[in-house]
C-alpha cells in the first residue's frame, strides 16, 4: 500500500484507506450523550463531511438504565434526521446501528433483531473499569445468533492489564476491535494511548471509528489525523476492514 521509504501520508490518504467510511458515532439528536439537539447533531454531520466521509453508520447507546433506547426509537428519529439533512441540501449517506452495553438487558436485545452495522457486526461495549463476569458468554451468544461480534474501542478499558493474554483470548473467541481514532492522538489519556499503540503494532485492529459526541471530538479528530507515523504503522500492520463498509 505504501512504500518502505515513505512513511507519512496525508490526511486524504487516512480518509481514502479508511474507505471514507465511519462506523462508530451518536449523531441522531437527543437520544444519548451524543448530540443534544438537531442544530448540534447537523453541525457534527456536516464537520465529519468536510474532513472527507461519504458515509456515517452512527451508533447510539443502548443501557438498560442510562440510555433504554429500541431499535425502534433509533430507527424512527434516524429517519427524521435524513428528512432534515435533505432539506439542509447535506449529501451524505447515513446509517443506524447501535452500541449495546453488556448488562443485564442486552441479551433481550440480541435475541430480538438488533441492529447491525453492515447486517453482520454488533457493536458492543462494557463496563470501563470491571470486566463483566459473563462476557465470554455473552459473546459466545453473539455468536451463536449467527453475528460478528465487534468490541468497541478495547483500547479504553482499565481492567484491561495483560495485553498479550487478554486482548487474543478475544481474538480467539472471533472478536474484532474498532480502536477509536481519537486514541492515536492521546485524548483519552495515556492508557488508552498505550494500549492503541500495542494493538497497531500487533495488527489487531479491524476498524477505526471517530466515536464523535460533540464538537471536543471534530476537534481532536483533525489533531489525531496529523499523527502521520501512526497511521502508517496502522495500514502497514493492520488489516482496515472500513472499506468493506461503503
Amino acid at each position: 500500500m505504501f512504500s518502505i521509504f515513505r512513511k507519512k501520508i496525508t490526511k486524504n490518504e487516512i480518509i481514502e484507506n479508511l474507505g471514507f467510511v465511519d462506523l462508530h458515532s451518536h449523531l441522531i439528536p437527543n437520544i444519548d450523550d451524543g448530540a443534544k439537539n438537531l442544530k448540534q447533531s447537523i453541525e457534527l454531520i456536516k464537520s465529519l463531511k468536510e474532513i472527507g466521509y461519504k458515509k456515517l453508520i452512527t451508533t447510539p447507546h443502548i443501557m438498560i438504565d442510562a440510555y433504554p433506547n429500541s431499535e425502534l426509537d433509533i430507527t424512527t428519529k434516524l429517519l427524521n434526521l435524513k428528512l432534515n439533512l435533505a432539506k439542509e441540501n447535506i449529501a451524505i449517506t447515513i446509517e443506524a446501528a447501535a452500541e449495546y452495553y453488556i448488562d443485564e438487558g442486552f441479551l433481550e436485545h440480541l435475541y430480538n433483531k438488533p441492529l447491525l452495522i453492515n447486517s453482520e457486526y454488533l457493536l458492543f461495549e462494557t463496563s470501563y473499569m470491571s470486566k463483566p463476569m459473563n462476557l465470554e458468554d455473552q459473546i459466545h451468544e453473539i455468536n451463536a445468533k449467527g453475528y460478528k461480534p465487534l468490541f468497541a474501542h478495547p483500547e479504553r478499558y482499565r481492567y484491561i492489564k495483560d495485553f498479550d493474554k487478554e486482548y487474543y483470548r478475544f481474538k480467539e473467541l472471533g472478536v474484532y476491535f474498532q480502536l477509536d481514532l481519537n486514541s492515536i492522538g492521546g485524548f483519552y489519556g495515556k492508557d488508552a494511548h498505550k494500549k492503541a499503540t500495542y494493538l497497531v503494532d500487533k495488527g489487531l485492529v479491524d476498524f477505526i471509528g471517530s466515536d464523535t459526541h460533540n464538537k471536543k471530538h471534530i476537534n481532536n479528530l483533525l489533531e489525531s489525523l496529523n499523527e502521520s507515523n501512526f497511521w502508517y504503522k496502522l495500514f502497514k500492520k493492520n488489516k482496515i476492514l472500513n472499506k468493506n463498509l461503503l
